[in-house]
């Protein structure tokens, strides 16, 4: 096909006209047709004049289609090819000049996308050179003085990421609704927080969250938490990174591998100049870039398709959306039990003793602070979600007779919603560079959140606890940037591994779930088992980081091969009008509409069972492990007595089932009391005596 053939599909196929906008389509016959039929080859031969198209109507499959067929509707029968099932295609016209018209990134989009990496780098200048950190507490914690709301929006962009915006749009595409029950689970993620931990992280006033590991257990237990908290987050930034490249590529071609470092090398340098301040309020105008991003998709494609309620029928007919699944089996991938209860385990994990996320609720002045800052986290989770979920109906509603994960016009699942942009947004100059700073924007805040966090666990909890020596100030700034720049470029080389394991959703659940669950055990056995011992805790955070790391590598392994295999909601391309070469499918069949009849998990014979557990209930079964491990190991090798711990480092309600520790031959509580009030009273008052003694004889 010749570079004019491609003109024309470009500007008639990319974006998101639809087939009835006769207008439009007139215009382009009157300009272009002769042209069209000039260079466009049909059966080995070309047609010398335009045909007549007067009697060209809609086909039947062009309701919510998108321009792929706004050529093919000035052409009349001679220039379409039947297919088996009587379908019409265009000749000539295949999945790569559909893919390579809908690349429509112009100099508005690229000046988009550069200026919101422009505002980060002024926001990281003004914070190095104008309003600089004076201390290392300055640059890791803010000085303990920031506001709820820059942390709030810093907590929402650090937690959802690139991979929530890309990766649930295709979770909902692929496997229907059910992921959004774990709305459920982030509530009751906050609830247990707010109660359990944020009180004794607040009162203990630390910088690195593992701190606490050494005032409860030791220096060994404290390494062994920042060592956990280090594999996972080395092994999260790759992901994180790879996600929005994945995104550029779709609506650019241009290389991942090109985009990637470019972009973390700018994170790379606000962060490492700019310290927590720049982090944070970095992540407020990112997360302003995500919000309007994703309403900007909903609201145009959702108007594109005919509606809200076209959304819901087409997604209704297959099954897309469905009631809450109840069933207890816990190998069942998606159950209202295991996105309720397995994903708040995995969500607190994440935001409760995870350094990322706890470093932002210390820098607040007050517990009180701190609380507001997790609800308007919780609600901007919400909404996000809520976004992200309906994208994913939205994709489909879009494409459900023309699946692009079949054709391949969508190489990997997760170019899904950037293909849908450029399908609604192609058109319109600038928007398409909104939505890819949109997506960059969350995976830079969560990138400089990880980097800034490992520059204080470096710093606190292995330089100062290995060292004796006392860094200056000026030395400890040097660290901590090095730090930063350091495994700033490792996670730029990883991205090179990350790219060939899959779906970055359901992978980054699954990698994060080694480090995870043992991590979330050792805080859960300091704050709600008092008996456990040092060698409890690092015997059983040990053996639940290699049962952990069997598993999911294992189970991991096991999908790569074929060996299991989740079912997919029903797809067709009955409605595709252009040639493509189907995509290698998986052996499964799938009937269409409500009467699919599937298992929830398919394998072979051979797959173990553990390696079928779902991947929501890793981390619960990980924490699970480790602790059932420390507590039998504490029990055999003697265990502490609850009263010897201190209680500010336990759990509120778990301080108040300690007895206290009764001495024999010693006065108690209230003995004490009530001598320390007789002897404070004047003795020439008589009543006051009297009243004292008749309160405390009244108590006992």
């Amino acid at each position: 096909m010749t570079s004019r053939d491609r003109d024309c599909g470009r500007k008639y196929m990319g974006g998101a006209e639809k087939v009835r906008k006769r207008k439009a389509h007139e215009e382009f016959i009157k300009t272009q047709k002769g042209a069209l039929h000039k260079f466009l080859k049909i059966e080995g031969s070309e047609k010398e004049s335009a045909p007549d198209t007067s009697s060209v109507t809609e086909s039947p499959n062009m309701e919510g289609t998108y321009t792929s067929l706004a050529m093919a509707e000035i052409l009349n029968a001679d220039v379409f090819a039947s297919v088996d099932n009587g379908e019409k295609i265009i000749v000539g016209i295949g999945v790569a000049e559909i893919g390579a018209s809908m690349q429509k990134f112009g100099w508005p989009d690229y000046i988009v996308f550069v200026c919101m990496l422009l505002i980060c780098v002024v926001i990281g200048l003004y914070f190095a050179f104008v309003n600089s950190a004076e201390t290392a507490q300055d640059y890791l914690m803010g000085g303990r003085t920031m506001k709820t709301f820059p942390i709030a929006m810093s907590l929402i962009a650090s937690f959802v990421s690139g991979i929530s915006l890309l990766g649930i749009p295709t979770e909902i595409y692929v496997y229907g609704i059910q992921y959004m029950c774990i709305l459920g689970g982030v509530v009751l993620m906050a609830l247990i927080f707010q109660t359990i931990y944020l009180p004794i992280f607040h009162n203990l006033h630390i910088t690195s969250t593992y701190e606490y590991l050494e005032r409860r257990f030791d220096k060994k237990i404290r390494w062994l938490g920042s060592v956990l908290f280090s594999i996972g987050i080395m092994t999260w930034l790759p992901i994180v990174i790879y996600v929005p490249a994945l995104a550029f590529n779709q609506v650019t071609g241009v290389n991942v591998h090109l985009i990637t470092p470019i972009v973390c090398l700018i994170c790379i340098f606000y962060t490492t100049i700019g310290g927590l301040k720049a982090v944070v309020w970095t992540d407020v105008i990112q997360t302003a870039f995500m919000f309007g991003a994703m309403l900007l998709i909903t609201i145009k494609g959702t108007y594109d398709v005919g509606g809200l309620r076209t959304v819901l029928e087409r997604n209704w007919n297959s099954d897309r959306i469905e009631g809450p699944n109840f069933d207890l089996d816990p190998l069942s991938r998606h159950t209202v039990w295991a996105l309720v209860i397995g994903g708040s385990v995995y969500w607190l994990q994440a935001s409760a003793v995870n350094q990322n996320m706890v470093q932002r609720y210390l820098s607040l002045p007050t517990f009180k602070s701190s609380r507001r800052a997790l609800w308007c986290f919780v609600v901007g989770i919400f909404i996000l979600l809520i976004l992200c979920s309906y994208s994913g109906m939205l994709i489909y509603a879009t494409y459900h007779k023309c699946d692009p994960l079949t054709t391949m016009l969508a190489k990997e699942k997760d170019q899904l919603l950037p293909l849908l942009v450029m399908d609604v947004l192609g058109d319109y100059p600038g928007l398409p560079g909104l939505f890819v700073a949109g997506v960059f924007s969350a995976a830079l805040s969560s990138l400089s959140t990880g980097l800034n966090s490992m520059a204080a666990v470096v710093l606190e909890d292995f330089y100062k606890p290995m060292f004796v020596k006392k860094l200056s100030e000026r030395h400890t700034y040097i660290l901590m940037k090095t730090t930063i720049v350091t495994l700033g470029i490792v996670c730029v080389g990883l991205v090179f591994i990350i790219e060939k394991l899959g779906s970055v959703l359901q992978l980054s659940m699954s990698i994060g779930a080694i480090t995870a669950g043992p991590s979330l055990a050792l805080f859960g056995m300091g704050v709600l088992l008092p008996w456990i011992t040092s060698k409890g805790a690092l015997v059983g955070g040990v053996s639940g980081l290699i049962f952990m790391s069997w598993l999911c590598i294992k189970a991991q392994a096991a999908i790569a091969s074929g060996d299991l295999l989740f079912p997919e909601k029903p797809v067709n391309t009955e409605g595709c009008h252009y040639h493509f070469t189907p995509k290698e499918s998986k052996p499964i069949t799938f009937m269409i509409g409500h009467n699919a009849n599937v298992t929830d998990i398919l394998h072979t014979d051979e797959t173990f069972m553990l390696y079928r557990l779902s991947y929501l209930w890793y981390t619960i079964v990980g924490a699970s492990f480790s602790m059932v491990i420390g507590l039998l190991t504490s029990f055999l090798t003697k265990p502490l007595d609850p009263r010897d711990v201190d209680k500010i480092l336990l759990a509120p309600f778990i301080r108040r089932l300690i007895p206290p520790r009764q001495y024999p031959n010693q006065p108690n509580c209230d003995e004490i009391i009530y001598a320390f009030e007789i002897t404070r009273i004047s003795s020439n008052d008589t009543k006051v005596v009297d009243d004292v003694k008749k309160t405390h004889t009244v108590s006992a």
